[in-house]
């Protein structure tokens, strides 16, 4: 075959794959329908859970009309979608865009509520992966994000119907950071790191006052401090142990653990 007849070939078989593609353009009808259409579309495929369908739909919206309450609130509903279909750096790069874009929205409150959202399951998802693995080497990044979002929701939008889920939210999300954090503090324990065994202790005493792991991080700062030479700390650690919590196992020799006993969590009842 002579070049100037494959050239025409490859030629022809472009043309016809470009113009198969125009059709199949033109045929879609998010291309060619009015915005609201194109909304009903994709708000549509989302109650249906055609979570795929909804993603691909209000990113065409948004970038066929730029602007407008449609574009908006699409905006939103994308960021939605995307954490639903478990697309969480999308969701929450979505939803950052959209409170930086539209602060004064008349659903600013439930962006900020779904950042919360967003981070919470990424922490849950953190947790149990980690669950039986070393707890010094875990990252709460995501926990600690999840509860500065949800934090901040309560104090921007104190009248919000998303609140008092938020501040249950955020009450479960300190307890298990405290959980990880005397989990920490245990290993160091077990492994004679005694000087950081105390600090990591004491950081959960000052930090994680009203949860259940307080009384262990006064076990441990007994015992490590203890071990230290430090008898007057060990000692205060002590008394403070004895008049908040008198039946703790550490009073009575049954501490600390051989290994730190996690239960398993009993995941959040989603109200939002």
């Amino acid at each position: 075959m002579r070049v100037s007849a494959l050239i025409r070939l490859i030629f022809l078989a472009l043309v016809l794959a470009t113009a198969a593609c125009s059709r199949t353009k033109k045929g879609d009808p998010v291309e060619t329908l009015p915005v609201d259409e194109v909304y009903a579309l994709a708000k549509k495929s989302l109650q249906n859970n055609n979570l795929d369908r909804a993603i691909k739909t209000y990113e065409r919206l948004i970038a066929r009309f730029p602007f407008g309450a449609y574009t908006e609130q699409s905006q939103l509903e994308l960021a939605y979608a995307q954490y639903k279909d478990h697309k969480e750096e999308e969701a929450y790069s979505s939803v950052n865009r959209f409170i930086k874009t539209y602060p004064t929205h008349k659903h600013i409150d439930y962006a900020y509520y779904l950042r919360g959202l967003i981070n919470f399951d990424r922490s849950a998802g953190l947790l149990e992966r980690y669950v039986t693995r070393d707890q010094a080497r875990r990252d709460q990044g995501f926990s600690l994000q999840s509860f500065e979002d949800f934090g901040e929701l309560i104090k921007r939008y104190p009248d919000s119907r998303y609140v008092p889920d938020s501040r249950q939210r955020m009450i479960y999300l300190r307890n298990n950071m405290a959980r990880a954090e005397i989990g920490i503090a245990l290993f160091y324990l077990r492994h004679r790191a005694y000087v950081a065994a105390a600090n990591r202790a004491e950081k959960i005493v000052e930090v994680y006052q009203r949860t259940p792991q307080a009384g262990d991080a006064l076990a441990v700062m007994a015992e490590a401090y203890g071990k230290l030479g430090q008898d007057k700390l060990s000692a205060d650690a002590r008394r403070v142990l004895e008049l908040n919590y008198p039946e703790h196992p550490y009073l009575k020799g049954d501490f600390p653990p051989k290994r730190h006993k996690w239960k398993r969590l009993i995941p959040f009842t989603d109200r939002g």
